[in-house]
Protein backbone atom coordinates (compact mmCIF):
# COMPACT_ATOMS: atom_id res chain seq x y z
CA UNK A 1 0.00 0.00 0.00
CA UNK A 2 1.29 3.52 -0.74
CA UNK A 3 2.39 5.67 2.14
CA UNK A 4 0.07 8.69 2.49
CA UNK A 5 1.80 10.20 5.49
CA UNK A 6 2.44 13.93 5.29
CA UNK A 7 5.64 15.79 6.07
CA UNK A 8 4.56 15.67 9.74
CA UNK A 9 5.85 12.10 9.82
CA UNK A 10 4.28 8.76 10.67
CA UNK A 11 3.47 7.27 14.05
CA UNK A 12 6.92 5.67 14.09
CA UNK A 13 8.61 9.04 13.71
CA UNK A 14 9.65 8.49 10.09
CA UNK A 15 9.80 11.76 8.14
CA UNK A 16 8.17 11.57 4.71
CA UNK A 17 8.49 13.78 1.66
CA UNK A 18 7.09 17.32 1.66
CA UNK A 19 4.40 18.44 -0.75
CA UNK A 20 7.02 20.31 -2.78
CA UNK A 21 9.22 17.22 -2.98
CA UNK A 22 6.29 15.06 -4.09
CA UNK A 23 5.31 17.72 -6.62
CA UNK A 24 8.81 17.59 -8.09
CA UNK A 25 9.01 13.79 -7.95
CA UNK A 26 5.63 12.70 -9.32
CA UNK A 27 4.26 15.45 -11.56
CA UNK A 28 5.49 15.97 -15.13
CA UNK A 29 8.74 17.98 -15.07
CA UNK A 30 7.04 20.61 -17.25
CA UNK A 31 4.80 21.58 -14.31
CA UNK A 32 6.96 24.46 -13.15
CA UNK A 33 6.70 26.46 -9.93
CA UNK A 34 7.54 29.99 -8.84
CA UNK A 35 10.54 30.90 -6.66
CA UNK A 36 13.97 29.39 -6.05
CA UNK A 37 12.42 27.30 -3.29
CA UNK A 38 8.82 26.34 -4.17
CA UNK A 39 6.12 27.84 -1.96
CA UNK A 40 3.65 25.27 -0.62
CA UNK A 41 0.23 26.73 0.16
CA UNK A 42 -2.12 24.90 2.52
CA UNK A 43 -4.93 27.32 3.37
CA UNK A 44 -6.67 30.40 2.05
CA UNK A 45 -9.15 32.93 3.39
CA UNK A 46 -10.17 36.20 1.78
CA UNK A 47 -7.13 38.05 0.48
CA UNK A 48 -4.63 35.76 2.20
CA UNK A 49 -3.06 32.32 1.83
CA UNK A 50 -0.85 30.45 4.30
CA UNK A 51 2.16 28.24 3.75
CA UNK A 52 2.91 24.97 5.57
CA UNK A 53 4.85 26.85 8.27
CA UNK A 54 1.83 29.03 9.04
CA UNK A 55 3.15 32.22 7.39
CA UNK A 56 0.43 34.38 5.79
CA UNK A 57 0.77 36.03 2.38
CA UNK A 58 -1.29 38.77 0.77
CA UNK A 59 -2.30 37.09 -2.49
CA UNK A 60 -2.11 39.58 -5.34
CA UNK A 61 -2.20 37.08 -8.19
CA UNK A 62 -5.22 34.99 -7.18
CA UNK A 63 -4.14 31.71 -8.73
CA UNK A 64 -3.57 33.48 -12.10
CA UNK A 65 -6.61 35.79 -12.05
CA UNK A 66 -8.91 32.97 -10.92
CA UNK A 67 -9.79 33.72 -7.28
CA UNK A 68 -12.04 36.64 -8.14
CA UNK A 69 -13.92 37.18 -4.87
CA UNK A 70 -11.33 35.98 -2.36
CA UNK A 71 -10.24 32.58 -1.10
CA UNK A 72 -12.98 30.39 0.39
CA UNK A 73 -15.59 33.12 0.13
CA UNK A 74 -18.38 32.07 2.54
CA UNK A 75 -21.23 32.38 0.03
CA UNK A 76 -19.36 30.51 -2.69
CA UNK A 77 -18.17 27.84 -0.28
CA UNK A 78 -21.69 27.37 1.09
CA UNK A 79 -23.06 26.96 -2.44
CA UNK A 80 -20.41 24.35 -3.24
CA UNK A 81 -21.00 22.35 -0.05
CA UNK A 82 -24.79 22.49 -0.39
CA UNK A 83 -24.65 21.25 -3.98
CA UNK A 84 -22.01 18.60 -3.20
CA UNK A 85 -24.46 17.13 -0.69
CA UNK A 86 -27.28 17.15 -3.24
CA UNK A 87 -26.02 16.19 -6.72
CA UNK A 88 -22.42 16.16 -7.91
CA UNK A 89 -22.62 14.92 -11.48
CA UNK A 90 -25.03 14.19 -14.32
CA UNK A 91 -23.29 15.26 -17.60
CA UNK A 92 -25.16 17.47 -20.05
CA UNK A 93 -27.23 14.49 -21.22
CA UNK A 94 -29.54 15.26 -18.30
CA UNK A 95 -30.76 18.78 -17.50
CA UNK A 96 -30.15 19.84 -13.91
CA UNK A 97 -31.29 23.01 -12.14
CA UNK A 98 -27.79 24.35 -11.46
CA UNK A 99 -26.71 24.18 -15.09
CA UNK A 100 -29.96 25.57 -16.53
CA UNK A 101 -30.14 28.33 -13.91
CA UNK A 102 -26.54 29.32 -14.68
CA UNK A 103 -27.29 29.43 -18.41
CA UNK A 104 -30.30 31.67 -17.70
CA UNK A 105 -28.14 33.94 -15.54
CA UNK A 106 -25.60 34.21 -18.37
CA UNK A 107 -28.28 35.31 -20.82
CA UNK A 108 -29.24 38.08 -18.40
CA UNK A 109 -25.68 39.25 -17.66
CA UNK A 110 -23.91 38.97 -21.03
CA UNK A 111 -24.21 41.61 -23.79
CA UNK A 112 -27.62 41.52 -25.53
CA UNK A 113 -27.97 38.71 -28.05
CA UNK A 114 -25.30 36.47 -26.53
CA UNK A 115 -27.84 34.20 -24.91
CA UNK A 116 -26.62 30.75 -25.93
CA UNK A 117 -23.88 29.11 -23.87
CA UNK A 118 -21.76 25.97 -24.00
CA UNK A 119 -20.06 24.95 -20.76
CA UNK A 120 -16.73 23.14 -20.55
CA UNK A 121 -13.87 22.77 -18.06
CA UNK A 122 -11.30 25.42 -18.95
CA UNK A 123 -10.33 28.40 -21.08
CA UNK A 124 -8.58 26.05 -23.48
CA UNK A 125 -11.82 24.19 -24.16
CA UNK A 126 -13.81 27.42 -24.36
CA UNK A 127 -11.46 28.73 -27.07
CA UNK A 128 -11.51 25.38 -28.89
CA UNK A 129 -15.30 25.52 -28.98
CA UNK A 130 -15.27 29.10 -30.24
CA UNK A 131 -12.86 28.35 -33.10
CA UNK A 132 -14.84 25.25 -34.13
CA UNK A 133 -18.00 27.35 -34.05
CA UNK A 134 -16.45 30.08 -36.22
CA UNK A 135 -15.25 27.61 -38.84
CA UNK A 136 -18.55 25.75 -39.09
CA UNK A 137 -20.74 28.89 -38.99
CA UNK A 138 -18.80 30.76 -41.68
CA UNK A 139 -17.69 27.83 -43.79
CA UNK A 140 -14.19 29.32 -43.77
CA UNK A 141 -11.14 27.63 -42.30
CA UNK A 142 -8.51 30.27 -41.55
CA UNK A 143 -8.44 32.07 -38.21
CA UNK A 144 -6.63 35.22 -37.21
CA UNK A 145 -4.91 35.31 -33.83
CA UNK A 146 -2.46 37.73 -32.23
CA UNK A 147 1.24 37.56 -31.64
CA UNK A 148 2.08 37.33 -27.92
CA UNK A 149 -1.34 35.74 -27.34
CA UNK A 150 -2.02 32.59 -25.35
CA UNK A 151 -4.99 30.28 -25.90
CA UNK A 152 -4.18 27.24 -23.73
CA UNK A 153 -2.33 23.95 -23.85
CA UNK A 154 -4.26 21.77 -26.33
CA UNK A 155 -2.88 21.12 -29.81
CA UNK A 156 -5.14 23.77 -31.33
CA UNK A 157 -4.37 26.25 -28.59
CA UNK A 158 -0.63 25.75 -29.07
CA UNK A 159 -1.04 26.55 -32.76
CA UNK A 160 -3.12 29.63 -31.97
CA UNK A 161 -0.76 30.98 -29.32
CA UNK A 162 1.72 33.65 -30.31
CA UNK A 163 4.67 32.86 -28.05
CA UNK A 164 7.52 30.49 -28.89
CA UNK A 165 7.80 29.47 -25.23
CA UNK A 166 4.43 27.66 -25.47
CA UNK A 167 5.10 26.00 -28.84
CA UNK A 168 7.04 22.89 -27.87
CA UNK A 169 6.09 21.14 -31.11
CA UNK A 170 5.58 24.11 -33.39
CA UNK A 171 2.08 24.65 -34.81
CA UNK A 172 0.47 21.21 -35.01
CA UNK A 173 -2.94 22.44 -36.23
CA UNK A 174 -3.06 24.44 -39.49
CA UNK A 175 -5.20 27.43 -40.32
CA UNK A 176 -3.92 30.22 -38.04
CA UNK A 177 -2.44 33.53 -39.20
CA UNK A 178 -0.78 35.68 -36.54
CA UNK A 179 -1.42 39.42 -36.77
CA UNK A 180 0.64 42.15 -35.13
CA UNK A 181 0.01 42.60 -31.43
CA UNK A 182 -1.27 45.99 -30.21
CA UNK A 183 1.88 46.28 -28.08
CA UNK A 184 2.36 50.05 -27.80
CA UNK A 185 5.46 49.87 -25.57
CA UNK A 186 7.21 47.70 -28.15
CA UNK A 187 5.37 48.81 -31.29
CA UNK A 188 6.37 46.42 -34.08
CA UNK A 189 5.92 49.27 -36.56
CA UNK A 190 8.13 51.65 -34.52
CA UNK A 191 5.28 54.15 -34.24
CA UNK A 192 3.78 56.06 -31.32
CA UNK A 193 0.16 56.12 -30.22
CA UNK A 194 -2.02 58.06 -31.01
CA UNK A 195 -0.17 59.56 -33.98
CA UNK A 196 0.16 56.00 -35.34
CA UNK A 197 -3.59 56.01 -36.06
CA UNK A 198 -3.68 52.45 -34.70
CA UNK A 199 -1.68 51.06 -37.61
CA UNK A 200 -1.46 47.64 -35.92
CA UNK A 201 -5.23 47.26 -36.21
CA UNK A 202 -5.23 48.33 -39.85
CA UNK A 203 -2.52 45.75 -40.56
CA UNK A 204 -5.13 43.03 -40.00
CA UNK A 205 -6.55 43.80 -43.45
CA UNK A 206 -3.14 43.18 -45.04
CA UNK A 207 -2.71 39.94 -43.10
CA UNK A 208 -6.06 38.72 -44.45
CA UNK A 209 -5.10 39.71 -47.99
CA UNK A 210 -1.61 38.20 -47.91
CA UNK A 211 -1.60 35.32 -45.40
CA UNK A 212 -5.07 33.83 -46.00
CA UNK A 213 -7.41 33.10 -48.90
CA UNK A 214 -9.05 36.47 -48.26
CA UNK A 215 -12.00 34.85 -46.52
CA UNK A 216 -11.59 34.00 -42.84
CA UNK A 217 -13.55 32.25 -40.11
CA UNK A 218 -12.79 35.01 -37.62
CA UNK A 219 -10.35 36.40 -35.13
CA UNK A 220 -9.70 35.02 -31.65
CA UNK A 221 -8.17 37.72 -29.46
CA UNK A 222 -7.63 38.22 -25.74
CA UNK A 223 -9.12 41.57 -24.77
CA UNK A 224 -5.96 42.19 -22.77
CA UNK A 225 -3.13 39.86 -23.78
CA UNK A 226 -2.57 38.10 -20.46
CA UNK A 227 0.28 35.60 -20.44
CA UNK A 228 2.01 37.77 -23.03
CA UNK A 229 2.48 40.50 -20.42
CA UNK A 230 -0.85 42.30 -19.80
CA UNK A 231 -0.67 44.08 -23.16
CA UNK A 232 -3.55 46.58 -23.37
CA UNK A 233 -4.77 47.47 -26.89
CA UNK A 234 -5.57 51.11 -27.78
CA UNK A 235 -9.21 52.07 -27.32
CA UNK A 236 -9.94 52.06 -31.07
CA UNK A 237 -8.32 48.70 -31.73
CA UNK A 238 -11.18 46.23 -31.56
CA UNK A 239 -13.66 48.38 -33.46
CA UNK A 240 -11.27 48.51 -36.42
CA UNK A 241 -10.35 44.83 -36.21
CA UNK A 242 -13.91 43.55 -35.79
CA UNK A 243 -15.12 45.52 -38.81
CA UNK A 244 -12.21 44.30 -40.95
CA UNK A 245 -12.72 40.66 -40.01
CA UNK A 246 -16.47 40.78 -40.55
CA UNK A 247 -15.99 42.25 -44.02
CA UNK A 248 -13.81 39.22 -44.78
CA UNK A 249 -16.62 36.86 -43.77
CA UNK A 250 -15.46 36.16 -40.24
CA UNK A 251 -16.68 36.67 -36.70
CA UNK A 252 -15.08 38.38 -33.69
CA UNK A 253 -14.28 36.12 -30.73
CA UNK A 254 -13.39 38.02 -27.56
CA UNK A 255 -11.31 35.89 -25.20
CA UNK A 256 -12.38 37.08 -21.74
CA UNK A 257 -10.77 34.21 -19.83
CA UNK A 258 -8.68 36.69 -17.83
CA UNK A 259 -10.56 39.98 -18.32
CA UNK A 260 -14.10 38.80 -17.58
CA UNK A 261 -16.27 39.25 -14.50
CA UNK A 262 -15.28 42.67 -13.20
CA UNK A 263 -11.52 42.31 -13.47
CA UNK A 264 -10.92 45.43 -15.60
CA UNK A 265 -13.34 47.74 -13.81
CA UNK A 266 -16.27 46.73 -16.01
CA UNK A 267 -18.08 43.41 -15.99
CA UNK A 268 -16.38 42.49 -19.28
CA UNK A 269 -13.14 43.85 -20.67
CA UNK A 270 -14.58 44.38 -24.14
CA UNK A 271 -16.92 47.01 -22.69
CA UNK A 272 -13.96 49.40 -22.69
CA UNK A 273 -13.83 49.17 -26.49
CA UNK A 274 -17.38 49.91 -27.63
CA UNK A 275 -17.91 46.78 -29.71
CA UNK A 276 -20.04 43.69 -29.13
CA UNK A 277 -18.34 40.38 -29.99
CA UNK A 278 -20.03 37.58 -31.90
CA UNK A 279 -18.61 35.05 -29.44
CA UNK A 280 -17.12 35.40 -25.95
CA UNK A 281 -15.05 32.85 -24.03
CA UNK A 282 -14.63 32.61 -20.26
CA UNK A 283 -12.97 30.58 -17.52
CA UNK A 284 -10.77 31.39 -14.48
CA UNK A 285 -12.64 33.95 -12.35
CA UNK A 286 -16.11 32.84 -13.44
CA UNK A 287 -16.35 30.32 -10.55
CA UNK A 288 -13.71 31.60 -8.10
CA UNK A 289 -11.47 28.57 -8.59
CA UNK A 290 -13.90 25.78 -9.42
CA UNK A 291 -13.24 24.29 -12.88
CA UNK A 292 -15.43 26.09 -15.40
CA UNK A 293 -15.13 27.19 -19.01
CA UNK A 294 -17.84 28.82 -21.10
CA UNK A 295 -18.42 29.84 -24.70
CA UNK A 296 -21.27 32.28 -25.34
CA UNK A 297 -22.76 33.38 -28.65
CA UNK A 298 -25.95 34.26 -30.51
CA UNK A 299 -28.78 31.93 -31.47
CA UNK A 300 -27.91 31.82 -35.21
CA UNK A 301 -24.21 31.13 -34.61
CA UNK A 302 -24.87 28.52 -31.91
CA UNK A 303 -27.19 26.71 -34.32
CA UNK A 304 -24.24 25.99 -36.62
CA UNK A 305 -23.06 23.20 -34.29
CA UNK A 306 -25.29 20.18 -34.87
CA UNK A 307 -25.78 17.17 -32.58
CA UNK A 308 -24.06 15.06 -31.42
CA UNK A 309 -22.12 17.12 -28.93
CA UNK A 310 -22.01 17.13 -25.14
CA UNK A 311 -19.62 17.70 -22.25
CA UNK A 312 -19.07 15.07 -19.56
CA UNK A 313 -17.98 17.59 -16.94
CA UNK A 314 -18.99 20.86 -18.60
CA UNK A 315 -21.33 22.82 -16.34
CA UNK A 316 -21.36 20.12 -13.66
CA UNK A 317 -23.73 20.97 -10.80
CA UNK A 318 -21.02 21.85 -8.24
CA UNK A 319 -19.06 24.19 -10.54
CA UNK A 320 -22.32 25.71 -11.76
CA UNK A 321 -23.37 26.45 -8.19
CA UNK A 322 -19.97 28.03 -7.54
CA UNK A 323 -20.25 30.18 -10.67
CA UNK A 324 -23.71 31.49 -9.79
CA UNK A 325 -22.61 32.32 -6.26
CA UNK A 326 -19.47 34.04 -7.53
CA UNK A 327 -21.37 36.21 -10.00
CA UNK A 328 -23.93 37.15 -7.34
CA UNK A 329 -21.12 38.25 -5.02
CA UNK A 330 -19.56 40.34 -7.81
CA UNK A 331 -22.88 41.97 -8.66
CA UNK A 332 -24.16 42.57 -5.14
CA UNK A 333 -20.80 43.79 -3.88
CA UNK A 334 -20.30 46.05 -6.91
CA UNK A 335 -16.86 44.52 -7.25
CA UNK A 336 -16.36 45.75 -10.81
CA UNK A 337 -16.62 49.29 -9.41
CA UNK A 338 -14.17 48.36 -6.68
CA UNK A 339 -11.78 47.01 -9.31
CA UNK A 340 -11.95 50.32 -11.16
CA UNK A 341 -11.45 52.46 -8.05
CA UNK A 342 -8.69 50.34 -6.52
CA UNK A 343 -7.12 49.82 -9.94
CA UNK A 344 -6.77 53.56 -10.47
CA UNK A 345 -5.00 53.86 -7.12
CA UNK A 346 -2.84 50.83 -7.90
CA UNK A 347 -1.73 52.17 -11.28
CA UNK A 348 -0.98 55.60 -9.82
CA UNK A 349 1.15 53.92 -7.14
CA UNK A 350 2.95 51.89 -9.79
CA UNK A 351 3.73 55.05 -11.74
CA UNK A 352 5.32 56.46 -8.60
CA UNK A 353 7.49 53.35 -8.41
CA UNK A 354 8.34 53.80 -12.10
CA UNK A 355 9.63 57.32 -11.44
CA UNK A 356 11.75 55.92 -8.63
CA UNK A 357 13.13 52.80 -10.33
CA UNK A 358 14.33 53.08 -13.97
CA UNK A 359 14.14 49.28 -14.29
CA UNK A 360 10.36 49.72 -14.63
CA UNK A 361 10.06 50.49 -18.33
CA UNK A 362 6.28 50.45 -18.63
CA UNK A 363 3.19 50.45 -16.42
CA UNK A 364 -0.02 49.29 -18.05
CA UNK A 365 -3.36 47.72 -17.29
CA UNK A 366 -7.05 48.22 -16.60
CA UNK A 367 -8.71 47.84 -13.22
CA UNK A 368 -7.12 45.11 -11.13
CA UNK A 369 -5.08 43.75 -14.02
CA UNK A 370 -1.83 45.74 -13.92
CA UNK A 371 1.60 44.97 -15.33
CA UNK A 372 5.11 46.30 -14.73
CA UNK A 373 7.53 45.60 -17.58
CA UNK A 374 11.12 45.47 -16.33
CA UNK A 375 13.93 46.41 -18.69
CA UNK A 376 17.61 47.25 -18.93
CA UNK A 377 19.28 49.55 -21.44
CA UNK A 378 17.47 50.09 -24.74
CA UNK A 379 14.36 48.34 -23.38
CA UNK A 380 16.20 45.03 -23.16
CA UNK A 381 13.88 42.62 -21.28
CA UNK A 382 15.14 42.00 -17.74
CA UNK A 383 13.77 38.66 -16.54
CA UNK A 384 16.42 38.43 -13.82
CA UNK A 385 15.09 41.60 -12.20
CA UNK A 386 11.60 40.08 -12.18
CA UNK A 387 12.95 36.97 -10.45
CA UNK A 388 14.67 39.10 -7.78
CA UNK A 389 11.53 41.17 -7.17
CA UNK A 390 9.38 38.04 -6.90
CA UNK A 391 11.70 36.66 -4.23
CA UNK A 392 11.71 40.01 -2.44
CA UNK A 393 7.92 40.32 -2.32
CA UNK A 394 7.63 36.75 -1.11
CA UNK A 395 9.97 37.50 1.80
CA UNK A 396 7.74 40.48 2.61
CA UNK A 397 4.60 38.34 2.65
CA UNK A 398 3.13 39.37 -0.72
CA UNK A 399 2.56 37.20 -3.79
CA UNK A 400 2.52 38.61 -7.33
CA UNK A 401 2.88 36.93 -10.72
CA UNK A 402 5.01 37.22 -13.81
CA UNK A 403 4.62 36.77 -17.55
CA UNK A 404 5.56 38.15 -20.94
CA UNK A 405 7.33 36.44 -23.83
CA UNK A 406 10.68 36.98 -22.09
CA UNK A 407 9.41 36.58 -18.50
CA UNK A 408 10.13 40.24 -17.76
CA UNK A 409 6.66 41.48 -16.76
CA UNK A 410 5.37 41.52 -13.20
CA UNK A 411 1.65 40.75 -13.26
CA UNK A 412 -0.54 41.99 -10.44
CA UNK A 413 -4.15 40.80 -10.32
CA UNK A 414 -5.54 40.45 -6.78
CA UNK A 415 -9.07 39.33 -5.91
CA UNK A 416 -11.65 42.03 -6.64
CA UNK A 417 -12.31 42.38 -2.91
CA UNK A 418 -8.97 44.09 -2.22
CA UNK A 419 -9.07 47.41 -0.37
CA UNK A 420 -6.83 50.47 -0.44
CA UNK A 421 -4.89 49.53 2.69
CA UNK A 422 -4.05 46.14 1.18
CA UNK A 423 -2.96 47.77 -2.07
CA UNK A 424 -0.68 50.07 -0.09
CA UNK A 425 0.72 47.03 1.71
CA UNK A 426 1.44 45.36 -1.62
CA UNK A 427 3.04 48.49 -3.08
CA UNK A 428 5.23 48.85 0.01
CA UNK A 429 6.41 45.28 -0.44
CA UNK A 430 7.18 45.94 -4.09
CA UNK A 431 9.00 49.14 -3.17
CA UNK A 432 11.19 47.25 -0.73
CA UNK A 433 11.77 44.45 -3.21
CA UNK A 434 12.77 46.88 -5.97
CA UNK A 435 15.10 48.71 -3.61
CA UNK A 436 16.73 45.44 -2.64
CA UNK A 437 16.95 44.24 -6.25
CA UNK A 438 18.39 47.46 -7.64
CA UNK A 439 20.44 48.76 -4.74
CA UNK A 440 18.35 51.94 -4.46
CA UNK A 441 16.85 53.37 -1.29
CA UNK A 442 13.37 52.12 -0.57
CA UNK A 443 11.18 50.68 2.13
CA UNK A 444 12.44 47.69 4.09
Amino acid sequence: MPNHETSQGSATGQITATAAEKHRRYLFPCVTTYYESPLTLVRGEGMHVWDEAGKPYLDCFGGVLTVSVGHCHPEVTEAIVRQAKTLVHTSTLYPNPMLSDLAEMMAQVLPPGLDRTFFSNSGTEADETAVLLARIHTGNQEMLVLRYGYSGRSMMAIAASGQSTWKQIGSPVPGFAHALAPYCYRCPLKLTYPSCEVACAKDVKEVIETATTGRVAGILAEVIIGSGGFIVPPKEYFQIVAETVRKAGGIFIADEVQTGWGRTGKMFGIEHYGVTPDVMTFAKGIANGSPMGMTATTEPIAAALKPLSFATFGGNPVSSAAAMATIRVIQQGKLADNARIQGEHLQASFRELQRKYPVIGDVRGLGLMQGLELVGENKEPDAKAVARVLEGTRRRGVLVGKGGLWGNVLRVAPPLTINRAQIDEMVAALDGAFAEATGKAGRA
